[in-house]
């Protein structure tokens, strides 16, 4: 009899262990930081807010993220070293290339010249994902969520560039660039003097005259922050500039299944409504320079296809080396079919 009872109150004990388990991880609780670049308001802001509140909403209040717009956490490329780190567990940016220089894939210009494209090349299924969702899991212990495409990028200057069109022509203005390889090479090839300086720094050497202009970012980013020095912005869809939501590896591979699933889905929604909205949102941030008085021009097709040739022979092929023979070759095939 005694063991009789011996061997039912271990089964209770068993039971009641598992049991007590399995309501611990289903109620796991987390307050995490979220950075992103963008002032308040933005088009970003706003996406990162959406997707924080729905968060929240579908986990039921166990999951909370505290939003840290206007680099206040840092540079992007900084704020990306400590999600590597896990001093900060998200950040919704454009990468960095300081850890691995493979990244520079995602900035070369031209790869894509309109949405239909880079929506191919850059979206969940496209190589550029693919490489970097490699990259940041195997060399940065970064686990990359979604994208989010923000728009083609251009160039911001003070003041009036020569033939703004013909890349052939010295413009003899030095521009600043993102400490990035592919854009100072790009910068070099379309006739500006490039110099590396942090997107956080960007307004002082513009306003103390370090710099004349910018490349690296596109109409929106530059009328949230450098609009007050800017005269003339070109559109020239140097580089599309596309965004990822990623976090701490480590972190991610403690969550529950659920709740990498909870953080999967709402990152596609959040890259799906965003792949929608892109193209009509750049064409805003255009007039909304133009309304405050920035010179907008346009490239013209003829000018448009001379820029492109001469990225594809001066900047893909130097940027090889950085990129990594396999990365730039699976890349290449694609943009040969």
């Amino acid at each position: 009899m005694r063991a009789k009872w011996l061997v039912l109150g271990t089964a209770l004990l068993v039971a009641i262990m598992v049991t007590t388990a399995g309501t611990a991880v289903a109620a796991a609780q987390y307050h995490w930081k979220i950075g992103h670049i963008r002032p308040t308001g933005t088009d970003v802001d706003k996406d990162v807010n959406w997707l924080v509140e729905k968060i929240k909403e579908e986990s039921g209040g166990r999951i909370e993220i505290d939003i840290f717009p206007a680099s206040q956490l840092g540079d992007y490329t900084v704020v990306q070293e400590r999600v590597s780190m896990g001093a900060i567990e998200m950040q919704l940016a454009c990468l960095g290339t300081t850890v691995s220089k493979a990244l520079n894939l995602t900035a070369a210009p031209y790869l894509a010249t309109n949405y239909e494209e880079a929506e191919k090349l850059f979206g969940p299924e496209g190589v550029v994902y693919q490489v970097v969702n490699e990259v940041l899991d195997k060399k940065e212990n970064i686990h990359l969520i979604s994208g989010w495409p923000n728009y083609f990028g251009g160039i911001a200057l003070g003041k009036e560039a020569p033939a703004p069109g013909d890349p052939n022509v010295p413009k003899n203005i030095k521009i600043r660039v993102p400490p990035i390889k592919s854009y100072e090479l790009t910068a070099d090839a379309l006739g500006y003097m490039a110099t590396p300086i942090p997107w956080a720094e960007t307004f002082t050497a513009l306003q103390t005259g370090i710099v004349n202009g910018a490349i690296g970012a596109g109409a929106e980013g530059y009328y949230a922050d450098l609009r007050d020095l800017m005269k003339e912005y070109l559109v020239i869809n140097d580089h599309f500039e596309m965004w990822f939501w990623y976090m701490n590896k480590d972190l991610w591979n403690k969550l529950s299944k659920e709740d990498q699933d909870l953080l999967t889905k709402l990152g596609r929604e959040l890259e799906a409504k965003r792949w929608k909205a892109a193209p009509e949102a750049q064409k805003a941030n255009e007039k909304r320079l133009a309304d405050f008085g920035v010179k907008v021009i346009y490239i013209k097709p003829e000018e448009f296809e001379v820029i492109v040739k001469k990225a594809e022979e001066k900047v893909w092929p130097a940027l090889k080396g950085d990129i990594g023979e396999e990365y730039f070759n699976r890349t290449m095939e694609v943009l040969k079919k």
